[in-house]
């Protein structure tokens, strides 16, 4: 097997998903988040739509952000549904993040590609993202709660009603490392025909 393989492998096996309240504050240059982002152009595309929408909040617009999230959350949460806990965290989602990626999908004007594929194309440049993160040894901690998939979120981004919400990463530095795990080996998932 050739040592790029190996390097791969290594990667993908020890990427892990690490909560943005386990990262210790520690800034992460601009332009190591900008290798990462280039990383994302790579993934590939129907037609060349390129649908991946990449939005980057570092210094004090996170912690903005974070507010403005937490605030749709009160605004748009029916009372009997709202629960203290989860404002809070909202809030305080990157108190210890270096900056946070906002990744969405921006549908193309090419009636011929499905919806599903420029969803697909923008999850695989967050994958690169995420590949990128792991090789540079940093945390990032991949959310698809709070508002993200609703209307006020799609709202607050000014999103049509063709684009599609990915998710929210939170990337950082951590002190923190865990082994992985699965609960079956890919033989339970695969089937030769």
């Amino acid at each position: 097997m050739n040592t790029t393989y190996k390097t791969l492998e290594e990667i993908i096996s020890n990427r892990r998903t690490i909560k943005s309240a386990l990262m210790n504050g520690k800034l992460i240059d601009d332009d190591v988040i900008k290798q990462l982002l280039s990383l994302a152009n790579w993934a590939p595309t129907h037609a060349h739509t390129e649908p991946w929408r990449l939005i980057v909040y570092n210094n004090q617009s996170k912690k903005d952000f974070c507010n403005a999230h937490a605030e749709m959350y009160k605004q748009f949460t029916p009372e009997d549904g709202f629960a203290q806990a989860i404002y809070e965290k909202l809030q305080q989602m990157a108190d210890n993040a270096s900056h946070i990626i906002v990744i969405y999908s921006k549908r193309g004007d090419n009636p011929k590609v499905p919806a599903l594929e420029e969803i697909v194309a923008t999850s695989i440049a967050m994958q690169n993202i995420l590949l990128g993160a792991a090789a540079l040894d940093l945390a990032v901690y991949l959310s698809t709660g709070g508002m993200m998939h609703k209307q006020p979120m799609k709202d607050y981004f000014k999103l049509t009603n063709d684009d599609v919400m990915i998710a929210i990463l939170y990337v950082g530095y951590t002190d923190e490392h865990k082994a992985g795990k699965r609960l079956s080996g890919i033989e339970t998932k695969v089937e030769w025909r």
